[in-house]
Parts: structure tokens; sequence; C-alpha cells
């Protein structure tokens, strides 16, 4: 081997460790990750990436991050690609989260949109971007907070996310006890029961939450529109053309006066920022039409 190749093979290594990753290797995933779900990983992102993937290359037997690189990108490698995805995605999510917007829904959006179901309108609402479930259960847990008789109403919210794994998580609706520490006792006991070590979402929480796959970066299939977006902590992992195009996606799947809630570090930005007005802390107000 000459001197520089030799030389060349050590600029190209990134990490070395159990497995060697090369700046190519990560490139070629990171390229993956953005192609498939928006996401952008820059060059720091490395270390993550390794951590995140090294179980999949123990488990699969390979040899190397090339291996690893070269069967995900092949069409035999589909399944493997989820893994792959599902593996780069963050979860991190819990019951009443960032519980100022849950404060904001009971206080200023429900009251008149529960009022407008008790006269026949159809309501919906939207998690965007799931996780296992915490999020839209909170949601519902909200109505069910001002309106127990909702089963009686029109009222659904849809949760989706793009990690198969997760989304079939929350539709299971099982959860450790310690997780819903955050929610009320009263809702607790009522909503939920004991199931295992655990406690399982009741049938009254259950039907008000309908769970689908979506990436947020492919078609849309929902032809309606809906009153309130939650949509936290995930449009921060795209880059700034992303974004954009997400945020004009939301606005159009609002209703006249609808809300859209992000993340504390997330604002909205480029063309549909002129169509929202910041309303509380990282509370939308969609300013076009006149609302449901």
């Amino acid at each position: 081997m000459t001197k520089g190749v030799a030389n060349q093979r050590i600029r190209e290594a990134t990490l070395s460790g159990e497995f060697a990753m090369t700046d190519r290797d990560f490139k070629d995933i990171a390229a993956m990750l953005y192609a498939d779900a928006g996401i952008y990983l820059p060059d720091s992102k490395s270390t993550l990436v390794y951590s995140r993937l090294v179980k999949r290359l123990r488990t699969l037997n390979l040899e190397s991050f090339r291996d690893y690189c070269e069967l995900v990108g092949s069409s035999s490698g589909r399944s493997e690609r989820l893994e792959m995805l599902s593996a780069l995605t963050t979860n991190v999510t819990r019951f009443f989260r960032e519980p100022h917007h849950f404060d904001h829904l009971h206080a200023h959006v429900l009251p008149r949109l529960l009022e407008a179901a008790r006269h026949g309108a159809k309501i919906r609402l939207w998690s965007a971007a799931c996780s296992t479930g915490q999020e839209p259960y909170s949601i519902a847990l909200t109505i069910l907070g001002l309106e127990p008789n909702v089963a009686s109403l029109d009222v659904r919210i849809l949760a989706t996310d793009i990690d198969p794994r997760v989304v079939e998580e929350g539709r299971n609706g099982v959860y450790p006890e310690a997780a819903l520490s955050e929610v009320p006792a009263n809702l607790r006991s009522r909503y939920f029961t004991a199931a295992g070590d655990g406690m399982r979402v009741g049938d009254e929480l259950r039907q008000l939450v309908v769970f689908r796959m979506l990436n947020l970066n492919a078609d849309w299939p929902m032809p309606g529109k809906f009153h309130a977006i939650f949509c936290r902590n995930v449009v921060i992992y795209f880059d700034e053309q992303t974004q954009q195009s997400v945020w004009t996606k939301f606005a159009n799947k609002l209703v006249g006066n609808g809300w859209l809630y992000i993340g504390h570090s997330e604002r909205v930005t480029g063309p549909a920022a002129a169509r929202f007005s910041s309303e509380g802390v990282t509370a939308y107000r969609y300013k076009d039409g006149t609302g449901a």
C-alpha cells in the first residue's frame, strides 16, 4: 500500500471502533435519511449515527458500514432501511409534554370547538409526529376533561408518524405506570386500566384517536382540514427548505383560525409565516378564513 493511499484511508475514516465508518459511509446514510424522511444530518452527527446503527451491524453479522450501506441501498434491504429509519429518528415523548400547549388548547381552543360539535360540527385534530402515542392521548384527555360525553360527538384525533414501530406502540396504548405521572389522577383512574405492570388506554380514550403511518415529506392523503395541528420538535431536524415546505403544507391543512402547535426551539418561517399570527408560546393561529 502506498503512503498516499494509506493517508487517504486515514482521512476517510471518521470513526474507528468495532466497525470503521468512513466519511463516504456517513454521507450515504445521511443522504438516504434525507431522501426518506427529510431529516438533515450534519457531519457533527457521525458519532450519533455510529452509536445508533452499530447494533444493527452486529445483528446482521455484517463486517463494515460499507456492507450496511450497500444492503440498505438495495431493493432486498427495504425492511432494513425501515429499521435504519427507526434507529435514527428521535422518539422523545411523554404525557402532557410542554404543558402550556395543553393549557392553551383547554382554555382558548376546545371550548369553541366542542360547542360547535354539540351543534353537529365535525371537529378534527392532528398529532403529526405522534411517536408512541402520548401526545395524541394527551389531546384526547384534554378533550375528555372538558366533555366526558364526547363519544356522542363527531370529534376525532389523527395520530401519525413515519416510524411504523412507534405507531404500533401508540395503537396498543400500554405504558409503564410511571409514564402516567403527569396525567391528572381523576383522568388516570377513569380512562386507564391496569395491564400487568403497566396501564392500558381505556376504550373511551382509545376511540378518539386513529393511528396511521405518514411521512411528512411525502404526499398527505387526508382530504379534509384540521382545527388544530400538533407538530412539535420534529421540523427542527429538517433543513430550511424542507421546513418551509412543511409549514406551507400545514397552513394548507388548517381551517381558518385553526391552530398550529410547534416545539419550543421552532419558528414558522418562509412564505407560510405571513399566514400565521403568533399567539402564546409556540402557538400559531392560521389567519385565512373564518374557522369552523
